[in-house]
């Protein structure tokens, strides 16, 4: 994003909170790939997501640390419950230390490892699932979202363009074909509605019918 716009959409947005302004700086100090990071304007575009669909439960795949999960957390209605998903052990002391910075440590419960083995072992369905994993699995992890998705519940997909590219027939690398693969599975499943919303690297709205 153009720097001077981004600058003028956070002057004109609501502010960032204290604990997730702390988190993110301390991302970008202590983390190696701060910019996987959601910050401020995609962590209130979720928190606004979730205050429209009043979800009893959301699904997150890719926790990195906790920036995306506090957001949503703190939107959710009472007695709702967020899971969230992280492959990397080693980020989840930070995600701990934030979650009870935050006081969400009862809405929120993370689990870490594998993301397919472990969507696989729930015996939950859910009303709201945001996808923001491994580029190489969204296919995957799709197809297993959908069947654990409540009919009217949403997903959303984060980088579906990848930087733009999704549009450039000369990139196929590994990331960018997962990508791909994925943007068209979606596009040819019958059973929802999408759009692709142009925020970022991409965010895909997904609509189970």
């Amino acid at each position: 994003m153009d720097i001077d716009i981004e600058k003028y959409i956070l002057e004109i947005s609501s502010p960032e909170d204290d604990v997730l302004n702390e988190l993110y700086r301390k991302t970008h100090t202590s983390v190696i790939n701060p910019n996987m990071i959601s910050g401020h304007i995609q962590g209130k575009f979720l928190e606004m997501m979730v205050r429209m669909i009043k979800p009893l439960m959301v699904l997150e795949i890719g926790t990195y640390t906790g920036y995306s999960a506090i957001s949503m957390a703190r939107a959710l209605p009472p007695g709702a419950m967020l899971h969230t998903i992280e492959i990397n052990d080693e980020l989840e002391d930070i995600c701990r230390e934030y979650v009870n910075k935050a006081g969400l440590e009862k809405k929120i419960t993370l689990h870490t490892g594998d993301a397919l083995q472990i969507m696989k072992k729930m015996n939950i369905s859910f009303d709201m699932i945001f996808i923001d994993g491994d580029k190489r699995q969204y296919t995957d992890y799709y197809r297993l979202a959908i069947n654990i998705l409540n009919k009217n519940g949403y997903i959303l997909a984060d980088n579906v363009l990848w930087d733009g590219k999704v549009a450039d027939p000369a990139r196929n690398d590994l990331m960018t074909k997962g990508i791909r693969r994925f943007n068209r599975v979606v596009k040819e499943d019958k059973s929802t509605e999408k759009i692709i919303i142009p925020a970022r690297d991409g965010l895909m709205i997904i609509r189970k019918l």
